[in-house]
């Protein structure tokens, strides 16, 4: 987070990250069995919610939970549609989407469709906060305590090197289409590393998975919420503090990223309707936990989103039915 992580917010200071390779494919089915079946209703006196699905598993299971109780408890068809998350502004300002259910912060496209054409409204917060920064793993930590200051990075700069990274120490970075600013802080901080993008989020979690489990040093970019985090233990690197506006200028940055409570939004002729999933939506909210376990049955346990979202609905009762709207 993302991601991380994701876009603007990883700009503005938390993106990030996030998706899975089997995680994705089971989004993927999910997405074309949900598109179908929208198809298949011919309109008419259909119910019809159209939802963005972000590339991240853990915003994944946000939709899919919510898509599995608009279908079965009040009678919707849920279309999805994956996309990253600018584009996604873009079409729920348009009524393309309905509602975006886990946004990491993007100041620019709430200026424009917020504050400016009003073509999108606030639908509260998602309950999780998002936070990005760097990590180290806990064994690195513990074994050189001051490496988690980032006063001392150029002091271990040889423990990172790697082929790709030359003579300097290689920086990790996550999914190419989380915005970050990892390249400006390690020029700003006068850091001797080399920023080496992982690839897809598939990749970076893989490529992570194996250094640790090999107990070899890395430094990289990482997020909470990550289902990850029940199976690494990491330490975060101490960057200078983030202040507001600390992050303005994205070539100038030399702070660290922010806590940011993740935030939904709807198209706002969407949420003037005041309908069930409107208001369903609305009432939408979950904690870290909550969501880290739905993705783990997804990216771990290997279960489809839908699955995983049916399988939490059934243990959750409790939760759940307070987000249905009042008849």
């Amino acid at each position: 987070m993302t991601t991380h992580t994701p876009t603007d917010f990883r700009t503005h200071a938390r993106t990030r990250g996030r998706r899975a390779g089997l995680a994705a494919a089971g989004v993927l089915a999910l997405l074309t069995v949900n598109a179908c079946a929208a198809a298949d209703t011919g309109g008419g006196d259909t119910k019809t919610v159209s939802l963005h699905t972000p590339s991240w598993v853990g915003a994944e299971v946000n939709t899919a939970v919510a898509a599995y109780l608009l279908e079965h408890e009040l009678g919707y068809k849920v279309k999805t549609q994956q996309m990253d998350e600018t584009p996604a502004w873009d079409a729920m300002s348009q009524g393309k989407i309905d509602a975006i259910l886990e946004d990491w912060g993007h100041p620019q496209e709430e200026k424009r469709y917020v504050q400016g054409n009003k073509s999108v409204v606030s639908a509260g917060e998602l309950g999780v906060t998002g936070h990005i920064g760097w990590f180290v793993p806990k064994y690195l930590a513990d074994e050189k305590p001051d490496i988690t200051d980032h006063k001392n990075l150029n002091k271990y700069a040889g423990l990172f090197k790697t082929p790709e990274s030359g003579d300097k120490g290689q920086f990790i970075k996550g999914d190419p289409s989380y915005v970050s600013h990892d390249n400006a802080l390690i020029k700003n901080l006068g850091l001797n590393y080399k920023p080496i993008e992982a690839g897809a989020e598939a990749t970076h979690l893989a490529q992570l998975e194996q250094l640790y489990k090999n107990k070899k040093p890395f430094l990289t970019y990482w997020w909470t919420p990550q289902w990850m985090n029940a199976t690494m233990d990491l330490v975060e690197v101490k960057l200078p503090p983030y202040a507001e506006g600390c992050d303005a200028d994205k070539k100038a940055v030399a702070c660290a990223y922010p806590d940011v409570p993740l935030k939904k939004w709807m198209n706002a002729d969407f949420a003037k309707e005041d309908s069930e999933a409107a208001r369903f939506l609305k009432n939408f909210k979950w904690t870290t936990e909550q969501q880290n376990l739905v993705a783990k049955y997804v990216a771990a346990d290997k279960m489809s989103p839908e699955k995983a979202a049916e399988k939490w609905v059934e243990e959750n009762e409790s939760t759940w039915k307070a987000w249905l709207p009042k008849k």
